[in-house]
Order: structure tokens, then C-alpha cells, then sequence
């Protein structure tokens, strides 16, 4: 029997039952400027690559995942409790469902978000199997999408004392420039994005504002990927590849509640 390929992923322990993980650049099909695994739609990647590159995803996660539209807000999707893909893809495979959280109530129903720069957030609880997904960019974190994910999930079931969330690679406060009426603004929604940067302008700690937005929703149990996609080239960096004139790829959060193996 031929195995299926296996691409390289950095799994996190989100408890008994569940399978979460973020991809790398690593693994996929797509050519440069999107080498490899890119699983963005919307970047100019050949769609075929991409697709091919989403299956690779699929296979890591031992069930098809579902992606939606990313808009950097904060709405949330659910999938049906029965599990079947109820919410559709990205839209340039034909979908229309715009959120930037998404949450799943089934077995063997992963959901995922996709990113080069911006936090993605990975939430479980393993007592319910209810999960979620986040794409927390820096108009998600400022409008609260990491709150409203959570609330979507206890309403979908899970316990807040049973949440458990990984905090995935992402820019990091030293890296992020912004003009400094931006760093104002948002800092007066969440404090705790306030940060300079490593050359001594206004930036944002996107990460330490997602971590104290958690604590805020009572998620106490977080593990923190601490990996900035800026200066750390296993990943996609969209502000790394526009600073040198190039459009880059996206890479995958992922998790899901799995059927028992026995």
C-alpha cells in the first residue's frame, strides 16, 4: 500500500481527543514565490497547487478541513453538529462564507485559518469536542474576535474551564511597525498590544494582546508558540516578503476532535 505524504507540522497538546497543529512552509507542491506549502487562495498561487497543498493539510488532520473567507473581523462560523461540511471553503473555490473564527461541535470535522503574520488561535475542550480556529490580525485583535470565538464556543457547549488554546507563530511586537496614531488607537482597546520595536518605533504585540485577551475570556490553559514569522523563515511572512517587492503564501492553524482509535 502506498502511504500518503506527510507533510511537517508543529503539533500542540490541546488535550485527549483532539488533533491540533500549525503547518510550516514546508512540504507542499507550490513554486516560488509561494514555495511550498501555500493553502492561501487569494495570493496569485497556481489553484491547483493550492488544492493540492489543502489535501496535503487534509491528510495531516485525518479528515477534510473546512476553511472559510477571512475579512479581519470578528465574526464567527459554526459547523452543523452533525458534522458534514456545512460551511463552505474559500471563496475562490466557490464558497461565500465570510468570518474569522470558526468553530466545530463534531468528530472528524477540522476546522482551520490560514496566515502570514497574524496570530492564529487554536481553541479545544476535550471534555466536549468542541473546537475553534482563529484568524486574529490586527483588526481582529482590536475588535475582539478571540472573545467572540470563545463565547461561540461555550454557546456550542464547551466548558470555559475545559478551554484549552495554542497561541500560533506569528509577527512579534520588536517586528511589527505601525504609525503611531495605530498603536494608540488599538492599545486603547487592548493594552497589552503596546510595544516598540528592535530599531525604536511605534509597533504592536499582536501575540501578547491575543494571550491577555484569553485570560480576559477566563481561558487559563495556553501554550504559546513563540516564533516570529518576520524573522523566522520556516514560515510565510507577508511584511518579510513585501519589504523585498514579493507576495508570499499562507500557512495553516488546524484542529479538530477525533474518532477514538482502537
Amino acid at each position: 500500500m502506498q502511504h500518503a505524504p506527510q507533510i511537517p507540522v508543529l503539533e500542540v497538546d490541546l488535550g485527549p481527543g483532539i488533533r491540533a497543529f500549525f503547518t510550516t512552509r514546508a512540504g507542499g507542491v507550490s513554486r516560488a514565490p509561494w514555495a511550498s506549502l501555500n493553502v492561501g487562495t487569494a495570493v496569485g498561487d497556481d489553484p491547483a497547487h493550492v488544492s493540492r497543498n489543502r489535501e496535503l493539510v487534509d491528510q495531516a488532520a485525518g479528515a477534510r478541513v473546512t476553511f472559510v473567507s477571512q475579512v479581519h473581523g470578528r465574526a464567527v462560523a459554526v459547523l452543523p453538529a452533525s458534522g458534514s461540511p456545512g460551511v463552505p471553503s474559500d471563496p475562490t473555490l466557490g464558497a461565500s462564507t465570510e468570518a474569522d473564527a470558526l468553530v466545530s461541535r463534531a468528530v472528524d470535522a477540522p476546522v482551520g485559518v490560514y496566515v502570514a503574520d497574524c496570530v492564529p488561535v487554536l481553541l479545544a475542550d476535550p471534555s466536549s469536542g468542541v473546537v475553534a480556529a482563529v484568524h486574529a490580525g490586527r483588526p481582529g485583535v482590536e475588535l475582539g474576535v478571540v472573545g467572540e470565538a470563545v463565547g461561540a464556543m461555550v454557546a456550542a457547549g464547551a466548558d470555559i474551564a475545559s478551554i484549552r488554546a495554542a497561541v500560533g507563530p506569528s509577527v512579534c511586537g520588536r517586528c511589527y511597525e505601525v504609525p503611531a496614531d495605530l498603536r494608540e488607537r488599538v492599545a486603547a482597546a487592548v493594552p497589552a498590544t503596546w510595544a516598540t520595536t528592535g530599531w525604536g518605533t511605534p509597533g504592536l504585540d499582536l501575540p501578547r494582546g491575543v494571550l491577555a485577551q484569553l485570560a480576559d475570556a477566563g481561558v487559563t490553559q495556553v501554550v504559546h508558540v513563540d516564533r516570529c514569522t518576520r524573522t523566522d523563515d520556516a514560515f510565510f511572512s507577508h511584511r518579510r516578503a513585501s519589504a523585498d517587492g514579493l507576495v508570499t503564501g499562507r500557512f495553516a492553524g488546524v484542529v479538530g476532535a477525533r474518532r477514538s482509535q482502537t
